[in-house]
């Protein structure tokens, strides 16, 4: 281990536990820019160390297709039933 590793580490979570949506390259901007030079693949080494993950991210909508290649248009029940999803033919 690096002589510094352990407060670089420290530097890493500090920003983690604050702001629970940044992943390990937004806390190496973070650390960028208050005057540390690291690496982002040891930001991520120290990330995956210390047992941290991203937010997982939402999946898209698909499309209601046939099997003849057109999709059902859902007409609107109430409003934000049914979102701007085209059928690309």
């Amino acid at each position: 281990m690096r002589s510094d590793e352990v407060v670089l580490t420290e530097a890493v979570l500090s920003p983690a536990a604050e702001y629970g949506r940044y992943v390990y390259r937004r806390i190496t901007t973070l650390l960028r820019a208050e005057g540390w030079r690291v690496n982002a693949k040891r930001v991520e080494r120290i990330w995956r160390r210390e047992g941290l993950k991203g937010p997982r991210r939402q999946p898209k909508r698909g499309l209601l297709r046939l099997n003849d290649r057109s999709c059902v248009r859902l007409r609107p029940r109430r409003a934000g039933h049914v979102w701007g999803v085209g059928c690309a033919g």
